[in-house]
């Protein structure tokens, strides 16, 4: 006999956990379902800075969501990383941008965390809600049937619900059972992630450098015992990346610290290396019926904006946001015509976030000297730009204009001016 459920999200990572939560105050009976058990904590790799490899540059936008959620209470502030400060910089000219929080009147652009502790502080907030928690369970099946869709597991276990979500992950086992068709393709760049104590101290400044064979972020960590810390991703060609990854720490440091023009100092200790081929991939739908994708088994985008995890998180507060005004209306959730009110929403908006990120990738990989003038002479004319420049931040924080109720700042739910 299968376990019956209103809704299973498929995937506890930071994206489906989240929107476990977000309808955890619903009527629906709820169930997160993950290959990995859930009745302990989320596992962090052992490094020796103390850092997990594995970070996110966390919007404004994504806190609110947190925060309303109940979520973000639960990261220590000692755990996350504010950055006030952005600089992007052409490694091959002069042209640079510098974005500056307090120009906006905000006090951060955003925060740089450890993604296993934004994903414990969500399961952490699920405690009492009575979502139920289905971890160590690897789906093996998905079936359609006349109530629904069936869940086959390991070991014989079956669940069921009229309506499923994925959200585990670019490779997504869901996606790939339900049939979902994707465009892909490959950046053909690997990045390389790791975690790094500088000698200076990094200012809470964002640092990008855009050098030939692709982008250089440093992002901002806490200090610890006195050290100042950087997580960094190198994007590079896949050879270039495979000689990086070859190199011993201290050859390595040098070639960062010449990568990146010795900035922050000397490289003093760096964490084991890891290498992620930088592949694209997005739904041509992003619902069924009954079937709904979210965040990166719905699209992945190149790391260089930093925007990956803020773009599911912004599909989580859109579909909680249609899947509760249909419950308060009386409708199906599982329908189509329900589901895509959430995918006309967000298809839109992550495909204009990933061509723009396409279309700034490619300009700082053309060699012509008109376009490496150009994109000098633009950065230097957009750095006097305040307003332009106000505009550009703002959307990278997620603070556009028609953000799903969730993600809005909470002294707004609070006082009345928005109603989830």
């Amino acid at each position: 006999m299968a376990q019956q459920f209103d809704l299973i999200v498929v995937g506890a990572g930071m994206v489906g956990a989240t929107l476990a939560r977000a309808m955890a105050d619903s009527s629906l009976r709820v169930a997160l379902l993950d290959a990995t058990p859930l009745d302990r904590p989320v596992p962090a790799r052992a490094t020796e800075s103390g850092y997990d490899p594995r970070v996110s540059a966390l919007s404004a936008a994504s806190e609110n969501i947190l925060t309303n959620l109940g979520a973000w209470q639960h990261i220590a502030p000692t755990l996350r990383s504010p950055y006030r400060h952005m600089c992007v910089w052409d490694g091959e000219g002069t042209g640079e941008i510098r974005f500056d929080a307090g120009a906006l009147g905000e006090n951060r652009l955003g925060h740089i965390i450890e993604n296993r502790r934004v994903q414990q502080a969500v399961l952490d907030s699920l405690a009492g809600t009575g979502v139920a928690l289905l971890g160590g369970r690897r789906v093996t099946d998905l079936i359609q049937g006349e109530a629904g869709w069936r869940l086959e597991l390991e070991g014989g276990e079956a669940l069921m619900a009229p309506l499923i979500v994925a959200a585990d992950g670019a490779r997504s086992r869901l996606r790939d059972l339900a049939g979902f068709a994707m465009r892909e393709w490959d950046y053909l760049h690997h990045a390389v992630v790791t975690t790094i104590r500088t000698e200076r101290h990094h200012c809470d400044t964002a640092w990008q450098c855009f050098l030939p064979t692709g982008p250089l972020a440093l992002l901002p960590l806490n200090d610890r015992e006195d050290g100042h810390y950087c997580s960094i991703v190198w994007s590079l060609l896949p050879e270039a990346a495979q000689r990086i990854m070859a190199l011993d720490e201290a050859a390595f440091a040098g070639e960062l610290e010449r990568a990146f023009e010795g900035r922050l100092g000397r490289i003093l200790q760096a964490d084991q290396r890891h290498c992620i081929p930088l592949r694209q991939r997005h739904a041509r739908r992003y619902v069924k019926p009954g079937l709904a994708l979210i965040g990166d088994a719905a699209h992945s985008i190149h790391p260089l904006a930093g925007q990956g995890v803020n773009l599911g998180l912004l599909d989580v507060a859109e579909l909680a946001d249609v899947l509760g005004a249909a419950l308060r209306r009386g409708e199906d959730i599982a329908s189509l015509p329900v589901l895509q009110r959430y995918e006309r929403r967000r298809m839109a908006a992550n495909l204009s976030m990933m061509a723009a990120m396409e279309g700034f990738e490619r300009l700082f990989h053309a060699d012509a000297l008109p376009l490496r003038w150009l994109r000098n002479t633009g950065m230097q004319w957009l750095d006097g730009q305040d307003a332009l420049k106000a505009g550009v931040i703002r959307r990278a924080m997620g603070l556009g204009s028609k953000l799903p109720p969730l993600a809005q700042p909470p002294e707004l739910l609070n006082e009345g001016v928005i109603r989830s």
